[in-house]
Formats: C-alpha cells, sequence, structure tokens
C-alpha cells in the first residue's frame, strides 16, 4: 500500500479520510435526488377523481364483501390455468 502524501486534498490523496458529516436531521430522498419532480402537484383530489360518488360508503360496502367468497375466487385464480396465465 502507498504511503500518504502530504497533500490534504481529498481527491489528490484517497488515503485521508473524509471529514466526519454532522447532519442536524436524517437525509431525505430529495437529498438524494435533488432534481426529482415535483408530483404533488397531481394529488389534487376531486370529485371527478372519485367514480364512484361523494355518497358512496365505503365502510359499508367493504362490510357487506362475502369475505370467503373473495378468498375462494382469488385460490382459484392462483390455482386454475387460463391460456394466458399459467397457475402455480
Amino acid at each position: 500500500m502507498s504511503e500518504p502524501t502530504d497533500s490534504t486534498s481529498e481527491s489528490e490523496n484517497p488515503a485521508i479520510e473524509a471529514p466526519e458529516p454532522h447532519p442536524h436531521r436524517p437525509r431525505t430522498n430529495r437529498d438524494w435526488w435533488p432534481d426529482q419532480l415535483e408530483l404533488s402537484v397531481l394529488a389534487q383530489p376531486s370529485a371527478r377523481g372519485n367514480p364512484l360518488g361523494e355518497g358512496f360508503d365505503y365502510a359499508a360496502a367493504v362490510a357487506d364483501l362475502d369475505v370467503e367468497a373473495l378468498k375462494a375466487d382469488v385460490m382459484a385464480v392462483m390455482t386454475d390455468s387460463q391460456p394466458w396465465w399459467p397457475a402455480d
């Protein structure tokens, strides 16, 4: 291994350890990818975005769901082969 030189530049001498950063907060995705697109403008809730309408009650719809029949349907999809999708 080569001996370190008198230079203090990290780019000139990689044997010199980089200074330990002292962040005051954890790094965020914005720190790692500063040029990412700002997508929050796309999240604008409106009545047009809900195809079921404002009066639709999700809790009541889930309560009316036949969970056992749903499980049977999912198992059938996973185990019955189709020409377009081989089952496991």
